[in-house]
């Protein structure tokens, strides 16, 4: 059985190596790169990200990874968001009051967490939507968190014309947020898989066996 081989995209932001070697463990061949032709054509795609929603995006359109996210899922090739990764997929992101636009494959603005405590830091539990591919087995466990801004408000409607999206949600001192989503080809996490342990290691085991 040939292993499926993914492009963990390097566009200057996340915690790159850590991510590499998760999806390796896996079972995927994972190549770092940010060449957008190896990115286009690889079976998956990671987008990983850390720091502020604006420098990540900066990035990611310096070397046209939006445009790469957005072709690869036109044609229902798998992407997978981590963190901030999975944060620039929606339309826009508001951080000390400067808007920056994202990639809008979904509506929705990410915006800082209405908690007593920020960031939101530590292990959590995913209120898990039901038929998750992602969270199969693993429904009931753990994961590892860190970030202040998240997306506290699902607004894309689909009125049945397409399979409605998995969204999974979390709470965080009585703010609730999305943490995770399946849609298609499309998948992320606000979690990092790569730091939640064997939870983690399952749910990245459970997206390199869909590819």
């Amino acid at each position: 059985m040939t292993r499926p081989n993914v492009v963990v995209l390097d566009y200057g932001s996340g915690n790159l190596r850590s991510a590499v070697r998760a999806v390796e463990r896996a079972g995927a061949e994972v190549t770092l790169t940010s060449d957008r032709a190896l990115a286009q054509d690889a079976d998956g795609l990671v987008v990983p990200g850390v720091g502020a929603f604006a420098a990540c995006m900066e990035g990611l359109r310096a070397i046209r990874g939006h445009e790469v996210i957005g072709r690869r899922l036109a044609g229902g090739r798998p992407v997978l968001g981590i963190c901030v990764g999975m944060q620039i997929l929606f339309e826009r992101g508001v951080e000390h009051g400067v808007e920056t636009e994202g990639c809008d494959e979904w509506p929705g603005v990410v915006e800082r967490l209405q908690a007593p405590v920020v960031p939101h830091m530590g292990w959590n539990t995913v209120d898990v939507a039901a038929g998750s591919t992602l969270f199969r087995g693993i429904e009931q466990e753990r994961f590892y968190f860190v970030h202040s801004y998240g997306v506290r408000d699902w607004t894309l409607q689909t009125n049945d014309r397409t399979r409605a999206p998995l969204v999974h949600w979390t709470t965080h001192g009585g703010d609730r947020f999305v943490a995770a989503v399946e849609n298609g080809p499309l998948s992320a996490t606000q979690f990092h898989p790569e730091k939640s342990g064997d939870a983690g290691a399952a749910l990245l085991r459970n997206w390199v066996e869909s590819l």
